[in-house]
């Protein structure tokens, strides 16, 4: 049986609709369509109901997910094995391990952890895929990632594996010529100020439009951006302000590019890293978690 067709069966019994698949998977919608139907014939039963909503397991789908999840896990360890990723001559590993993140993560923290992993293993590859905690948690689901990191309080999901490595500072930003620049602000005064802010489904930005949305009287103007450097480049020109994790605009505040705006109390965000529960964990990604740990604890 053609693992392919495994892999494109998980992701669409998680993702729910065919179209929420092909992006995850990077297919063509006809492509996963084709996929299903042919594993469907080569199984002899019909996997999913298709409905007006969406994609639902049948009940012969529902009982198979585990079992094909467990077979690209023993797929992967196989084909780790035979790439020689259990190889620690010398103390290095071999192979590759993605590792899902959100973009403010990406961008800040992680390119130290490549630096570092490239020195010490440099038989090791390093993927980064920029994600959201719903993208990242997909991800470790259907096992296109190996590790993800989630900027979130806790990690509420029973096939996942999380602990907490450390704690982002967040910071109010505005350009250096804003009128609240340097000051301090409150509910109020925020709330009639334009944000730019990081997409649905970041923990601290979703706390942050519901705080200003609360705020009676008043309608914030608020935009979502899908990229970190977007919102904060907005900010940058004058237009508004954000709250980022502080390593995310350290270069701008030196570079006087912005300034930090003495608003309420915003809890550092934990950073957690996450593994499925029940998956392999390639000599590779165990090293990569340490990395990651000892990087995120320093810079801490």
């Amino acid at each position: 049986m053609d693992t392919r067709l495994l892999r494109t069966f998980v992701t669409l019994a998680h993702a729910g609709s065919f179209t929420a698949a092909a992006r995850s998977l990077h297919l063509a919608q006809s492509t996963v369509t084709v996929q299903i139907r042919t594993l469907e014939r080569e199984l002899g039963t019909v996997l999913f109901d298709r409905l007006p909503a969406g994609t639902v397991p049948t009940r012969a789908g529902r009982a198979l997910v585990e079992q094909a999840e467990a077979v690209l896990d023993a797929v992967a360890g196989l084909r780790a094995a035979a790439a020689g990723q259990g190889d620690t001559e010398a103390g290095a590993v071999a192979g590759e391990v993605v590792v899902g993140a959100g973009d403010s993560l990406c961008s800040s923290r992680l390119p130290e952890v490549i630096a570092a992993l490239r020195r010490d293993h440099p038989r090791l590859d390093v993927h980064l895929h920029a994600a959201d905690t719903v993208g990242a948690v997909d991800g470790l689901r259907t096992g296109r990632l190996d590790l993800a990191l989630l900027l979130e309080p806790e990690v509420d999901e029973r096939d996942l594996l999380a602990r907490r490595i450390t704690s982002e500072p967040l910071v109010y930003v505005a350009a250096a010529g804003h009128r609240l620049a340097g000051r301090s602000a409150d509910w109020d005064e925020l709330a009639r100020e334009s944000f730019f802010v990081h997409e649905e489904g970041c923990s601290y930005s979703d706390r942050l439009v519901r705080a200003l949305q609360e705020v009676p009287g008043v309608r914030p103007r608020i935009t979502r951006f899908g990229s970190i450097d977007a919102a904060r480049s907005c900010v940058a020109a004058g237009l508004g302000l954000t709250l980022l994790p502080r390593v995310t605009v350290e270069r701008q505040l030196a570079e006087g590019r912005l300034t930090v705006v003495d608003g309420p109390s915003a809890e550092p965000v934990p950073v957690q890293l996450a593994r499925h529960r029940r998956r392999w964990v390639s000599p590779g990604a165990r090293v990569v978690a340490e990395e990651l740990a000892r990087v995120f604890a320093a810079g801490a």
